[in-house]
């Protein structure tokens, strides 16, 4: 059974100008304005309520070296995240939290570390692998994400309550960046599968899911950004790069990984660029479709 879980946090990104506030907090409500919640609880999914964190500050003038941005109030969420992902998996729910940016990948690889080893899949527009190890501008989780997940990053990040890496790195597949991305030969030097949006249009989504399913085990957690799909089709986002998915392409994608996955994270819509709500019900159509079928596969404990 699934269960939806807001995590309205903007924690993650960097201010998009100087004195403002990332609007991606406001994703979870917009998408329960667009049907979204109401779609899943037609179908016998719950709603596990909210986690609310704490407020967001511009700490760049006043942020020690060796620190990423509001990172106690991050930690904290984050922790606090992982617990109510954790509760839904022991009751037996395949849990979707509801973004915020992805920084919430963090919570979600506490919470299965916690229970065990499963694998991680990663729809990104973007690689998220900026790390201490390849950049000196480490401050954005959100833009860091995937390296802390999987240990690359510092340990107030990547190894909360000592449970780093939260998932292995041969058993984590990413899908969707772009051709320039910068940190693009490192990941796949390092990670199971490593797939460019321009393969998935190419070769199909259902073949790249397959193998990227393969890769990443019998049971997953299945991370999407939705800047994974093309700017004409999905602007209301933080960071929009040309020659992303089509909304069928991701549909297909989805539902093709959703069922041996634990639980799923949806991340970095930005209802601050949707002042009419199109896009909003956009994802509500491709959600609703491509995780309706999410933990279906994924065996007992």
């Amino acid at each position: 059974m699934i269960t939806l879980l807001s995590a309205p946090t903007n924690l993650g990104l960097r201010p998009p100008e100087p004195g403002s506030v990332p609007g991606a907090a406001k994703a979870p409500e917009a998408l329960r304005e667009a049907g979204l919640y109401e779609r899943f609880l037609a179908r016998g999914a719950t709603d596990s309520g909210v986690v609310l964190p704490g407020r967001y500050v511009a700490d760049d003038a006043v942020r020690p070296p060796g620190r990423v941005r509001n990172e106690a109030a991050f930690v904290d969420h984050s922790r606090r995240l992982a617990s109510r992902i954790g509760a839904a998996l022991d009751a037996g729910r395949s849990p979707v939290v509801v973004g915020g940016d992805c920084s919430v990948l963090v919570a979600a690889g506490i919470a299965v570390r916690r229970r065990g080893d499963v694998g991680l899949v990663h729809v990104d527009g973007h690689t998220d692998f900026r790390h201490p190890g390849n950049s000196e501008a480490c401050a954005a989780v959100a833009g860091e994400a995937l390296a802390a997940a999987v240990g690359l990053h510092w340990p107030a990040i990547s190894d909360i309550d000592g449970l780093g890496p939260y998932f292995a790195a041969e058993h984590t597949a990413h899908i969707g960046h772009r051709d320039d991305d910068e940190e693009q030969e490192e990941v796949r030097a390092l990670l199971a599968r490593v797939t460019p949006s321009a393969e998935v249009s190419a070769r199909g989504p259902r073949a790249v899911a397959a193998e990227t399913a393969a890769a990443a085990g019998s049971a997953y957690w299945l991370q999407l950004d939705v800047d994974v799909l093309d700017p004409s089709v999905m602007p209301a986002v933080d960071s929009p790069d040309p020659g992303g998915l089509t909304a069928d392409e991701l549909t297909v994608l989805l539902r093709e990984l959703a069922p041996r996955a634990v639980g799923a994270s949806v991340t970095v819509f930005d209802p601050d660029l949707d002042p009419d709500g199109r896009y909003a019900r956009l994802l509500t159509e491709i959600l609703g479709e491509g995780l309706a079928d999410l933990g279906s596969a994924v065996r007992p404990a």
